[in-house]
């Protein structure tokens, strides 16, 4: 058995996608929290790590060659992480690139606009002064329906998001999409992805990751401290 995986870790969408990784592929690990709320992504212990001060990130002292090695943005650590272990990649060509393709859409499109959808619908109104921008608003409501709307049409035909099989594109999907609600959808008009939705939150690996450290999450409406950290300007 190897040595734990240190794992950095919030729990957050970002941070969920590592947990549920992790337990999914039976790996064993320490946790070390990052509150970002409190500011822990900016100590310079962390920023050895993660110098762009985001979670997650994990140091595997098992690394290539058996060397240790240090990995930031949770794309890449889940994409390490299937090839370190040979699950959850994609065992054909064909299939790799499908999860790829899948995971950027992730990055690249989903993670970045329900993020915002989350800030301009939740924590902006919230703020002091309150910034409650309808436009804003719509423009983010509206991309992440897209996207989603996107991601049923694929469940429609599939039963995972890369095909007949699970993967770390459905790991990195998951817990962004998991909250709709504070994203203003309707998944009445999505059912293909709500079943999606329960089909993979009934695994009992996703269930454990996304239980790490759940009861340590502040309310960031009410959390004036975090808010400056989080959305205040730094240098």
């Amino acid at each position: 058995m190897q040595d734990p995986i240190d794992l950095y870790y919030w729990p957050t969408p970002n941070g969920h996608k590592i947990s549920i990784a992790l337990e999914e592929m039976a790996l064993p690990y320490t946790t070390h929290l990052i509150n970002i709320g409190a500011g822990d992504q900016f100590e310079p212990a962390f920023l050895a790590i993660a110098p762009n001060n985001r979670m997650p990130a994990i140091t595997d002292p098992a690394g290539p060659d058996g060397a240790p090695i240090s990995i930031f943005e949770s794309g890449a650590i889940l994409q390490y992480l299937a090839r370190k272990t040979g699950q959850f990649g994609g065992t054909t060509e064909r299939e790799r690139v499908t999860v790829e393709q899948w995971l950027m859409w992730q990055m690249g499109g989903v993670g970045p606009m329900a993020g915002q959808a989350h800030h301009f619908l939740k924590y902006a109104p919230a703020m002091d002064p309150p910034n409650d921008l309808p436009y804003a608003k719509d423009r983010y409501r509206n991309e992440v329906g897209r996207l989603y709307g996107v991601l049923d049409k694929r469940l429609a035909e599939a039963e995972y998001v890369a095909g007949d099989f699970y993967s770390i594109a459905d790991m990195a999907i998951w817990p962004w999409v998991m909250g709709w609600e504070g994203q203003q959808q309707d998944m009445t008009r999505m059912p293909n992805l709500k079943a999606w939705l329960d089909r993979v939150g009934a695994r009992p690996a996703v269930a454990k990751g996304r239980a790490l450290a759940a009861d340590q999450r502040s309310n960031l409406q009410d959390d004036k401290k975090a808010q400056d950290l989080l959305f205040g300007k730094r240098g």
